[in-house]
């Protein structure tokens, strides 16, 4: 596939050899380990006391080597961090993800890392050693590579290094300019052959140093068909950017993900062009992903095999003839049935697997749900989209690895538009999707040809809450009365699972003894708490005391223990949008 005319046998010249001034030319601003002590100056953070960590330097370059007959994709990073509290000890633990496919991989190599300490005077350092290495498995395709740099203190300075080898393609690195701390230097560099065609997407709100772009050549070693050599020259292109003084990312709530607004530059390959050969798409398209997926035994082969389930579907069919009270019978079942185990994935373990032991993923849970939807008789099929942690879709670019969970599909006769079912919320009723999916689009998987059919990810339901209180004030302040609270939506779904967990005493203490400044609550009553389609609500008779000397004034505010708390939103300046996912009514009426 990669070359049917020329086969690569060796790399004669590295890459980024150019005839014109090279990016990659540029002096490399860290070289690891060597480190001045003038780095543990104090001074030198004053600007950054009210950070628990600053990334003094992060640099990056990918390229292309080719090695036993392909091209491989090669990464190299090193990045320096001055720790500065303790709650920067988290930058001491990297995670480097890795993937594996047929047979092809991508590989961690020449890992190496220090912690320096200033002792007495005296440069002290500390080397990763393999015990603070391990690998975590997420899937049969994706792996995590994890080290901890050791004996981290306030005032540490830790490095570290590491190449990656890929033999994906699609896979180029993408590069982060700005995480939750100050970064005072990030450079990315990159080199990429004419056969390669690469689209480059830079986003966030803080500027570029530095942005260069220069072109050269390259010198390959090829051999025809015929067994003759012969030296290739490709045009290389050279990148590199910078980004100097990137403050800290500040998360606020009611954001999708800081992937979505942090500053970074991401690659998405378009396709290949090798000598004498035509030009070769490499994103594919729907209908390919829509094959790939219901072929694949960890997806579509698990819609088959819910047969096991005959007798529960039958009670189903032979209790509701409505399509629609088949479809909420049918979630009610799989949401009684199988726990949530608050993995967010789009392949299955095993359908069958998870309901025997009561327990599995948000695909294991929503594949089930497919399957029996269908074997009540109704059309039902997966969607796909992107959690809100993991980022927005690219709706133009048809790539699997964009995508991370399934929902349910379901057509009801007389319905033009699919219902989108979730079952993973023991406490949600019908239709409700999961907050952590309401993240704009899915794209319907089917058999047909539908080469782009996306359904809107919308909520059917708001984040509710009312509250009424009749209050009776006395001459310190104080007050006592009844209180009216009841939650609705997304917000009667939180509740219920704090119900549930915590039991009618604790729910009541957690959220108004312990919240509520000096509340006592003598009686109480809790309502439809397992009336899902209907509000939680609370009816309380409540007291509050005053000052025990008001001296003669008397201040009182009316929001006191009502209300939010504090303001959500604390920058002064917020560039990113406000996104609540769902929408918000909270209503509060006071009688005094």
């Amino acid at each position: 596939m990669i070359l049917r005319v020329l086969s690569f046998i060796a790399l004669a010249l590295g890459l980024g050899c150019a005839t014109a001034p090279s990016a990659q030319a540029q002096a490399e601003p860290i070289k690891f380990g060597k480190l001045d002590l003038k780095e543990f100056d104090a001074k030198n953070f004053a600007a950054d006391t009210a950070a628990e960590a600053v990334v003094m330097a992060d640099f990056g370059r990918s390229h292309f080597e080719y090695v036993q007959n392909q091209f491989k994709v090669v990464f190299e990073r090193v990045t320096r961090i001055k720790i500065l509290k303790k709650a920067g000890y988290d930058m001491a633990t990297v995670s480097v993800p890795l993937y594996r496919k047929n047979g092809n991989e991508e590989r961690l190599s020449n890992l190496r890392g220090f912690t320096y300490n200033l002792v007495n005077g005296q440069l002290v350092k500390e080397k990763l050693e393999s015990s603070g290495i391990f690998t975590e498995q997420r899937d049969a395709n994706n792996s995590v590579r994890k080290f901890t740099l050791p004996n981290v203190k306030e005032g540490s300075i830790i490095e570290y290094a590491y190449n990656v080898s890929s033999d994906f393609w699609f896979n180029f690195q993408d590069w982060q300019f700005q995480y939750s701390v100050p970064v005072r230097w990030s450079e990315y560099r990159a080199s990429i052959p004419e056969y390669f065609d690469y689209r480059m997407a830079m986003q966030g709100y803080e500027p570029l140093a530095a942005s260069e772009q220069n072109e050269g050549n390259t010198q390959f070693t090829v051999r025809q068909e015929g067994g003759a050599m012969e030296n290739i020259t490709a045009r290389t292109k050279t990148y590199r950017w910078v980004m100097k003084d990137v403050p800290g990312f500040r998360q606020e709530p009611f954001i999708t993900t800081t992937r979505d607004y942090v500053s970074r530059i991401d690659f998405e390959l378009r396709g290949t062009q090798f000598p004498q050969q035509p030009y070769e798409e490499a994103t594919g398209n729907w209908n390919k992903i829509n094959s790939e997926l219901l072929a694949a035994e960890n997806f579509g082969t698990q819609l088959n095999r819910t047969g096991f389930l005959k007798a529960e579907v039958a009670a189903i069919m032979a209790k509701h003839t409505e399509p629609l009270a088949r479809a909420a019978a049918v979630q009610q079942l799989v949401q009684t049935n199988v726990q949530y185990n608050d993995l967010d994935r789009m392949y299955s373990a095993g359908v069958r697997k998870a309901y025997e032991q009561h327990t599995g993923n948000s695909a294991d849970i929503n594949l089930l749900l497919i399957g029996l939807l269908r074997n009540v008789g109704l059309t039902a099929n997966p969607a796909i989209l992107s959690t809100r942690d993991h980022g927005r879709l690219d709706e133009s670019s048809p790539m699997m690895s964009r995508f991370n969970y399934v929902l349910a599909a379901v057509t009801l006769p007389g319905q033009a538009e699919a219902l989108l079912l979730d079952a993973t919320q023991k406490h949600a009723d019908f239709g409700m999707l999961p907050e952590r999916v309401l993240n704009t689009r899915a794209h319907l998987v089917t058999e047909k040809s539908l080469e782009d059919h996306w359904l809107t990810v919308a909520s059917r339901q708001r984040y509710v809450h009312f509250q009424t209180a009749q209050l009776q004030l006395d001459d310190r302040g104080g007050w006592k009365g009844k209180i009216h609270d009841e939650h609705a939506g997304y917000n009667a779904l939180s509740a219920r699972a704090s119900l549930q967990k915590l039991g009618e005493k604790k729910y009541i203490e957690t959220n108004y003894l312990k919240q509520k400044d000096g509340w006592a609550v003598p009686k109480y009553t809790v309502q439809q708490a397992d009336l899902l389609a209907k509000p939680l609500a609370v009816d309380m008779e409540v007291e509050a005391p005053g000052d025990e000397d008001p001296n003669g004034t008397l201040y009182f505010s009316p929001m006191r223990n009502f209300g939010e708390d504090e303001n959500p939103f604390k920058l002064v300046n917020r560039q990113f949008p406000v996104d609540f996912g769902a929408g918000r009514e909270e209503t509060l009426m006071l009688t005094f």
